[in-house]
């Protein structure tokens, strides 16, 4: 079945294979928060323990877990941190802005910073707006486009919410130099909620986000 990225809680996980990586991505939680399961080799790395760690363990199985990584400090985005490091011994990282407010958190992230599954990289993209230490996740496919996770940075139709007019334009401009003005628009973008995106569909409403101002 071809992946769609479309899941809902309870339901069936969307997997996607990419030969080297495969990305498994599930719903999870009252506010249908997407966590993200990926492989490379013999490790496995999950981005965002949102939620419902009886959908989370069982989806990490016996293969084990090296890493989990918590997009931004949101708490729906950690319900089931403590308990999926501690069931599956996982290393815990997240930005060093938002660290502090995130619980059991064993190593902190920075732009730039490199954090590996098995031999396939993530580069980490500070997105500062949201929250402080807000970040995505990019995988630069060799044999294809790139993937990247976004947290609640970016969505299909926008950026994730902001409080204030500065933190708006920060998100925008960050997106814009960082993701938009760097990446091809065969990027597919997979967020913190909801459904996938490519940036190619999204670029032509840049202007349109930056003007409603939110």
């Amino acid at each position: 079945m071809a992946y769609t990225g479309d899941v809902t809680r309870g339901g069936a996980p969307a997997v996607r294979d990419l030969g080297h990586l495969s990305i498994t991505k599930v719903s999870v939680g009252p506010m249908d928060n997407n966590a993200y399961l990926l492989r490379c080799g013999d490790e496995q790395l999950l981005i965002d323990a949102a939620n419902d760690d009886d959908t989370l363990l069982p989806l990490i199985g016996d293969r084990g877990l090296a890493t989990v990584v918590t997009t931004h400090r949101h708490g729906d985005h950690w319900q089931a941190l403590e308990d999926v490091v501690q069931a599956t011994g996982a290393r815990s990282l997240a930005h060093a802005d938002d660290a502090a407010e995130i619980p059991v958190v064993t190593g902190t992230l920075a732009e730039g910073d490199t954090v590996t599954v098995g031999d396939c990289a993530l580069e980490v993209i500070h997105l500062v707006g949201h929250t402080p230490g807000s970040i995505a996740l990019l995988y630069r496919d060799p044999e294809g486009h790139g993937h990247l996770f976004t947290g609640d940075s970016l969505f299909p139709g926008g950026h994730g919410k902001t409080v204030t007019v500065e933190d708006h334009i920060s998100l925008m401009n960050d997106l814009e130099a960082k993701v938009f003005g760097k990446l091809g628009d065969d990027t597919w973008f997979y967020p913190g909620h909801g459904r996938d995106s490519t940036l190619g569909a999204e670029r032509p409403s840049l202007a349109e986000w930056r003007e409603r101002g939110w």
